[in-house]
């Protein structure tokens, strides 16, 4: 079934004391794309994080936000006491503050540089990230593919309509076209008839079925409405494929050479009433071209 490549899921969990919360976001694109947004300390996850996203999802661009805040005691950033006591060492030893009963404010001195170290980013720490954010990262992409699947329905019901309203205007040309030949010929005879009768000639026959050859060859639009047909049956074949595979690039390649069989007949086919119909037949076709960019 044909999925949309507009989406969103988020999820959020603890894990060993962290709290992590995983959004996931996708549009419409040409190729498969994706922007990370994570925290400092988890940048060398950025490799793993890409190829996931991959594997779950094959075109579009998808936008992974991630955040994550410790609720443990490992939040703590550790006091590096030599660099602390270094510190007031030295105001001690200035000469306006050498008096011993001089008190010094905590807090300012913990906001000194390299006063408060960060907790070590071990591979305990990065090993807990991993399987949150998978774990996270799971129930997000279903989330996200669920919306896409759903917009995915709602353009195949349009797509279908498209197909049907393509198909019903075919029908109509090719019962229409053989009556052109007939109705070009009636009009070809009637004509050499008008102007030979002044001159008191007669229509040779063969040259008649000549003439009425030549533009029977010339307007024969068969083949192209034979492509045309198999290119809608190849079309309806792949929106109602009941699996997930990536159909949305060869929507479009046949989008535009349905166009192109369309453009032919109009050339071609020198009808007023076929005319109108090859109208109602791009306009159609258009419209598939714009809803399979949103086909993944």
């Amino acid at each position: 079934m044909i999925r949309s490549m507009t989406g969103f899921g988020e999820a959020s969990g603890v894990e060993e004391g962290a709290q992590f919360f995983v959004e996931l976001r996708s549009l419409n694109a040409k190729y498969f794309k994706s922007v990370l947004r994570l925290p400092d300390d988890l940048q060398g996850l950025e490799a793993e994080l890409e190829s996931d996203l991959r594997r779950r999802l094959t075109r579009g661009t998808v936008t992974l936000s991630i955040k994550c805040s410790e609720t443990s005691g490992e939040a703590a950033h550790a006091i590096n006491h030599e660099a602390l006591e270094r510190y007031v060492e030295q105001a001690r030893s200035a000469p306006s503050i050498a008096d011993a009963s001089v008190s010094f404010d905590l807090g300012s001195l913990l906001n000194l540089p390299g006063v408060l170290q960060p907790a070590a980013n071990d591979e305990r720490r990065h090993e807990r990230a991993r399987r949150a954010i998978s774990r996270l990262l799971d129930e997000a992409s279903a989330e996200l593919i669920a919306m896409r699947q759903k917009e995915g329905a709602i353009l195949l019901g349009e797509l279908e309509t498209l197909a049907d309203r393509i198909a019903d205007r075919l029908a109509i040309i090719s019962t229409r076209a053989p009556v052109v030949v007939e109705a070009y010929s009636d009009r070809l005879r009637t004509r050499l008839e008008q102007m030979l009768s002044e001159a008191q000639l007669a229509v040779e026959p063969a040259d008649l079925v000549r003439e009425v050859a030549v533009f029977a060859e010339r307007s024969d639009i068969a083949e192209e409405l034979q492509r045309l047909n198999g290119h809608i049956a190849q079309f309806r074949e792949l929106i109602g494929s009941p699996d997930d595979a990536p159909v949305g690039r060869t929507l479009d390649f046949l989008a535009q050479e349905m166009l192109r069989e369309a453009n032919t007949i109009g050339s071609k086919c020198n009808d007023a009433d076929i005319s109108r119909e090859i109208v109602e037949i791009k306009g159609a076709i258009d419209r598939i071209k714009e809803q399979v960019q949103n086909v993944e």
